[in-house]
């Protein structure tokens, strides 16, 4: 099996055993913190920084990180692409997230991201039995699966709804100039805000907040986990009716204390000792 069918085949058990169907994806942040066990988060990067995974093998724990971006459809496909070298524990061979390098396993990642967000059976339950497809019908695709034209392109051809030469025509198009043409502007804006704000794993924030509500720890760690400033975040805990649980310090009667016997005799003897000279120890002046 080579690497474009090894993606398609792991794409779809996925879809298959998290019960996604083969309709869009929605929010693919929770989608994937939701059905596995992996922290994701946005984070600030370096402009030519899309995605990286890491994994702790001590505690078996796998994180995903991706960068903020204004370019919504490249933060989706970067997350399904290393949630591919996940599943298929690509880190055994070290070439998780290499960008540059289109190895085995980074072409499979692609081919398991482009199959996760467009499945050739959801694509061909949206469009039917079209026998003609417009440059209309790609920014549907477009903007219903949240993809790149580039990989809107490539599964409609895979599905046989465009022929080679199309696919490489419409490849060269953007979502912006596909959401201005066809009038999807106002939606392309708000998923570019949302993909350029960070976001922390939703697992540890919930710890965190808890943490918080316990009264162990401060608001002060929740707005740097989340890369707001402490106002915000102590007025977004408030609104959610999220306080430290007051906790009154107890003090103890001194009746109820046990009663304690000091042996002083150690301490005496000790003080009674002769210093180093063989001398008997000497009572300094303590002036008033």
């Amino acid at each position: 099996m080579n690497a474009e069918a090894e993606g398609r085949t792991a794409a779809a058990r996925f879809r298959r055993d998290h019960h996604l169907g083969v309709q869009p994806l929605g929010d693919l942040v929770a989608i994937i913190e939701q059905a596995t066990d992996i922290d994701v988060a946005v984070l600030d990067a370096g402009p030519d920084e899309h995605g990286l995974t890491m994994r702790d093998p001590a505690r078996d724990a796998v994180f995903i990180g991706v960068a903020r971006t204004q370019n919504p459809m490249r933060q989706r496909s970067t997350l399904a692409h290393e949630l591919g070298h996940v599943l298929f524990a690509d880190w055994a061979d070290g070439c998780a997230g290499n960008w540059s390098d289109r190895s085995p396993s980074e072409i499979r990642a692609d081919a398991f991201a482009r199959h996760l967000l467009v499945p050739v059976e959801g694509l061909r339950e949206l469009l039917g039995d079209r026998g003609f497809v417009t440059q209309s019908i790609l920014s549907e695709v477009v903007q219903r699966f949240l993809v790149s034209p580039q990989i809107a392109a490539i599964a409609l051809q895979q599905a046989q709804y465009i022929d080679e030469g199309t696919k490489l025509e419409w490849m060269a198009l953007t979502a912006p100039k596909l959401a201005a043409r066809f009038g999807w502007s106002d939606q392309y804006r708000a998923l570019r805000a949302d993909s350029d704000q960070r976001r922390a794993p939703q697992r540890l924030l919930a710890r965190a907040i808890n943490g918080y509500a316990e009264g162990v720890l401060s608001a002060q760690a929740i707005a740097t986990l989340r890369g707001i400033t402490l106002e915000a975040a102590e007025a977004d805990l408030r609104e959610a009716g999220v306080v430290p649980v007051d906790r009154p310090v107890v003090w103890a009667d001194p009746a109820e204390l046990p009663d304690v016997d000091v042996d002083l005799a150690a301490l005496a003897a000790d003080l009674d000792a002769p210093d180093d000279d063989g001398d008997p120890p000497t009572a300094e002046p303590v002036s008033g």
